[in-house]
């Protein structure tokens, strides 16, 4: 009861994952496209599994058309066009590629000659027909898909990327052990008449996670990470930042204790430098930044950073930086530049350490959220 549960939020899971990905423009591209197929071969996969073990193909023999179109065999096929494309690597452009689709429309047509040879009630004159391509099929199944991953895996080496590569092996590296693993199943139960009903659940529910993972570390984080890069990279040719100063590079004269009250202005020379470090520095930029590093980049004590800030600005010291940082989310916003990144790439490389600090810091200093700011003013 629990496996079939789990296994209907991920069979939901992924049909309404590859359904955003197609749809939402965020995750527009012609390698996502591939990978939202994935999600529905994977899914349509695991509902023929649910259908099956729970007996719903005898009381309604109708549904068993799902198993007939059961698109198992599509999944690595999907990846590996995904991977070719998410790299960029010629061969995407090749119409020798179509020549994937094949075991899986002869896969195809082996199921309704397969299922027409069920339900007849006379012998069937293609008995040996059948047993041919059954083997054939079988033969497709354990050759097909080793090829096709470990192609995949060579050119998961072309990636130059970094977190790219990172992401990428990852995920062949699950559909290696889930589809090797179905292979091994089939191998076991013709060689041994094995029982591989255990080894199917074991199966699905490792299918069951790679759709959790990869819809919050491929589609969510990596493509987060990936847009923060590309943000660094136009904010840096927009607006150049330069090198952030140090303690030991600022000769400024040290202020006494009983003149610090009449230097509480915005013409002290402190201020001033601080000024200097967040307008042309961008030192908010850093979402570790805290009154030490300030501090020590001015070369006076924690507390005088306090009340400098407080005193003049009227703000305690996150607020005062977060001004900054909500300023250059404003200014992104309304750049065109950066209309395909997501709100939330853009807050983290202005400096805020995570979604919630975003949002709040953004709406108690403009009133609204990030998100309606961007609806408003574009």
């Amino acid at each position: 009861m629990i496996l079939t549960t789990l296994l209907n939020i991920a069979i939901f899971q992924g049909i309404v994952l590859g359904g955003i990905i197609l749809k939402s423009p965020l995750f527009k591209s012609s390698a996502n496209k591939y990978l939202a197929f994935a999600f529905f071969s994977l899914s349509i996969s695991l509902l023929n599994y649910v259908l099956d073990d729970i007996g719903v193909y005898k009381n309604i023999p109708f549904l068993r058309f799902i198993d007939i179109i059961d698109s198992g065999i599509l999944f690595p096929v999907f990846i590996f066009l995904y991977v070719i494309n998410q790299i960029n690597h010629p061969i995407k452009n090749s119409k020798k590629v179509i020549w994937l689709f094949v075991p899986y429309l002869y896969a195809t047509i082996f199921s309704v000659l397969d299922e027409l040879d069920t339900i007849s009630t006379f012998d069937s004159p293609f008995s040996f027909m059948l047993l041919f391509l059954e083997i054939t099929h079988i033969l497709l199944i354990v050759f097909f898909i080793p090829g096709i991953l470990l192609c995949t895996y060579v050119f998961v080496r072309y990636s130059n990327n970094i977190q790219e590569k990172k992401w990428l092996t990852y995920l062949w590296l699950l559909t290696f052990i889930i589809m090797i693993s179905f292979v091994l199943s089939i191998i076991l139960a013709l060689l041994f008449d094995f029982d591989i009903t255990s080894i199917m659940r074991a199966l699905a529910v490792l299918s069951t996670f790679l759709i959790h993972w990869t819809a919050y570390y491929g589609i969510f984080k990596f493509r987060l990470a990936r847009d923060q890069e590309e943000i660094k990279a136009l904010m840096n040719r927009k607006n150049p930042v330069k090198k952030n100063l140090v303690a030991t590079e600022i000769t400024l004269p040290k202020v006494s204790d009983d003149k610090k009250e009449e230097t509480f202005t915005k013409e002290n020379i402190y201020f001033k430098k601080l000024e200097d470090l967040c307008v042309n520095h961008h030192i908010y930029r850093d979402s570790t930044l805290d009154r030490d590093k300030v501090a020590e980049m001015l070369g006076i004590s924690t507390g005088y950073v306090s009340q400098l800030i407080n005193i003049i600005t009227g703000n305690n010291f996150a607020t005062y930086i977060n001004h900054y940082r909500v300023q250059e989310v404003k200014d992104i916003i309304l750049n065109t530049d950066f209309d395909n990144y997501s709100l939330l790439a853009i807050g983290l490389e202005c400096g805020f350490s995570s979604k919630s600090t975003f949002h709040n810091a953004f709406k108690k200093i403009t009133g609204i959220t990030p998100n309606a700011y961007r609806k408003k003013y574009k």
